[in-house]
């Protein structure tokens, strides 16, 4: 008989070491958190047999990068801190992806990660600003990239030195919301805002480009006045190259068109539309959990 090698109920522990406020850490060191993130993440699907794996795991660098190397700006410990800078994983199956990095960095009880999506708890399927951390409602498509511009706007107006990063599904870009927010920033000249679209190129209902083509979004955007970069959405070097063009951008908002594999990390997973929200049996558990104790993300 097979042993079940990710026990939902056993501590896999918590991230390589707790972080400072504004944490900065070199690539090995994200590439370590990377692999943390993905198992907690596995872990809480398979204790509560709910929640978006593929969906999670194709934006976890970007998450990874933005919270631990050197760009969101917060205070360990302070969700409700005014001056930080807001995030929004708009793409709401994704939602859960934020969770284990809020416990991590004091914003949420790390015991809330068990409970989650079990009634009456903290972290439920769906985010929404009941949660500390979290800035904005999730699930409904197509209202993040809007609701981060309007944050943008008010911070610049009151002229506060705080930016808006949104992390927006490709999928999402059908929504015609997400177009009518990108008009909005380029007028207003928010270049304190943030577009980062987790191009994975895989609806619910199979690929992007069959269901609707969306290509070239990195044209797209730049018709609509932002600055814009495709990059690879696994490698850190250009995740951390990309953002470090904030505030270099002449005032126009930035759109990171991220290259992204859906399932990221999970051999049977990967680019597989008809696991979006699939629950694996025992023996693919056993499967997932070798391929995430031996498939590093490499730079």
């Amino acid at each position: 008989m097979s042993t079940m090698v990710a026990p939902a109920e056993t501590n896999l522990g918590t991230a390589p070491d707790r972080v400072a406020s504004q944490s900065n850490l070199d690539v090995s060191a994200l590439i370590e958190r990377s692999a943390w993130l993905r198992k907690e993440l596995f872990r809480m699907v398979i204790r509560t047999k709910k929640g978006h794996v593929p969906s999670s795991f194709s934006c976890a660098e970007i998450l990874i990068a933005l919270f631990y190397g050197g760009i969101l700006r917060y205070q360990k410990g302070r969700p409700s801190d005014p001056l930080r800078d807001r995030i929004i994983v708009s793409k709401g199956h994704a939602a859960m992806a934020l969770y284990p990095i809020l416990a991590d960095v004091g914003f949420v009880p790390a015991t809330e990660l068990e409970n989650f999506t079990r009634k009456d708890c903290l972290l439920r399927m769906y985010a929404d600003p009941s949660i500390p951390g979290i800035d904005s409602i999730s699930g409904s498509l197509g209202h993040g990239l809007g609701i981060g511009a309007g944050m943008a706007l008010a911070a610049k107006q009151d002229g506060r030195d705080q930016r808006a990063f949104v992390i927006v599904g490709d999928g999402e870009c059908y929504e015609g919301s997400v177009w009518e927010s990108a008009v909005f920033a380029s007028h207003q000249q928010l270049g304190n805002l943030v577009g980062i679209v987790d191009r994975n190129r895989l609806a619910i209902m199979g690929p992007t480009e069959n269901l609707l083509q969306l290509d070239s979004l990195e044209e797209k955007f730049r018709s609509f006045g932002w600055a814009t970069v495709s990059i690879n959405g696994h490698s850190y070097r250009e995740i951390l190259g990309a953002l470090g063009r904030i505030g270099q951008t002449g005032g126009r908002p930035l759109a990171i068109i991220a290259n992204t594999v859906k399932g990221k990390g999970i051999s049977f997973m990967e680019n597989r539309s008809e696991w979006h929200n699939r629950m694996p049996d025992a023996a693919q558990q056993e499967q997932a959990w070798r391929d995430l104790e031996t498939n590093v993300i490499t730079d």
